[in-house]
């Protein structure tokens, strides 16, 4: 994340506060799924793409990439060959884990209401 000039107190509703890029970060999807999956245990690339179906390897090693210059993700290269790496979360992305999950299980459990009323919506501009 970029630092933004730095103000007294952290508020995600100041546009120049630096908290707005953090929120960005762990709002985005594949954060979220990503964190969901690596709560489980450390897993590798190919394993963490087979859990999450629907992200590009270059979606998945650039949210990778930003989740491990954040200090959430942690990244582990053994030294053999072909080259092994594994992703962990550290102890701040472990402290994601259950705000995270709450608001994935709030999307599973809410999703026929959300669909009702995006169905409601799409009849009523008819």
């Amino acid at each position: 994340m970029t630092p933004k000039k730095s103000t007294s107190e952290a508020c995600v509703l100041n546009p120049d506060c630096s908290s707005r890029e953090v929120l960005d970060r762990i709002a985005d999807k594949w954060t979220a799924l990503i964190i969901r999956v690596l709560a489980g245990g450390t897993k590798r690339h190919n394993e963490l793409r087979r859990a999450i179906e629907g992200v590009s390897q270059k979606m998945l090693t650039q949210t990778l990439r930003s989740l491990e210059s954040d200090g959430l993700v942690a990244r582990k290269v053994y030294p053999v060959v072909p080259p092994m790496v594994e992703y962990s979360l550290t102890p701040l992305g472990r402290s994601l884990t259950e705000p995270l999950g709450a608001i994935c299980l709030w999307a599973e459990k809410h999703l026929p209401e959300l669909q009702a009323a995006r169905a409601r919506a799409q009849k009523a501009k008819r």
